[in-house]
Order: C-alpha cells, then structure tokens, then sequence
C-alpha cells in the first residue's frame, strides 16, 4: 500500500467528533466510508476525486441519514483504484 497512508482517527476514543487523515501519493478515485462492528455501512465521508497530498475529514458520529450512531466500535476504510485499507475507532457516549 504505497499508494497512500491512512492515519488511525484521532481522538479514539472519541465524543462527538473525530478526526481521520490520508495521504495519497498521487490524484485519484477515493472512497472514504464508515461501518459498524457488523460490517453494515454508516457513513459515506468521502466519494469522489481526490487531490495528492494529505487530506482530513471529520466525522461527527452520524449516519448518511443524519442520526446520531451509538456508543461502540467502528471501522473506517478508505479506498483508491489500487488499494484499500481500514482501521478500528470507539466511540464513547
């Protein structure tokens, strides 16, 4: 995965909001996306053309519907056209 580098979230645990970087080595496709402990998808953070470089996004713990998720684990994962990777947080009400 030398494509890009996916940061772990910060604060983690976090209440309300946390922040989740990237670095992409060169332009492209990007999906940034958030699911919970059983692998059903929550948030959508990111879908489209990103720029190189390194980019932060920040997820204020609700769904694409805008409720508020609850308390538990979480997994993010980001994706380009070459790789894909995830990470775990926790959120803490």
């Amino acid at each position: 995965p030398d494509d890009f580098r996916l940061s772990q979230n910060y604060p983690n645990p976090f209440n309300p909001n946390t922040n989740i970087q990237y670095e992409l080595r060169s332009p492209g496709q990007v999906t940034l996306e958030v699911y919970d402990l059983l692998g059903r998808h929550v948030r959508t953070l990111f879908n489209g053309q990103a720029e190189s470089g390194v980019s932060s996004i920040t997820w204020d713990a609700t769904e694409d519907n805008g409720q508020h998720v609850a308390s538990g684990v979480y997994f993010y994962r980001l994706v380009t056209a070459v790789s894909e990777q995830s990470r775990k947080m926790m959120l803490i009400k």
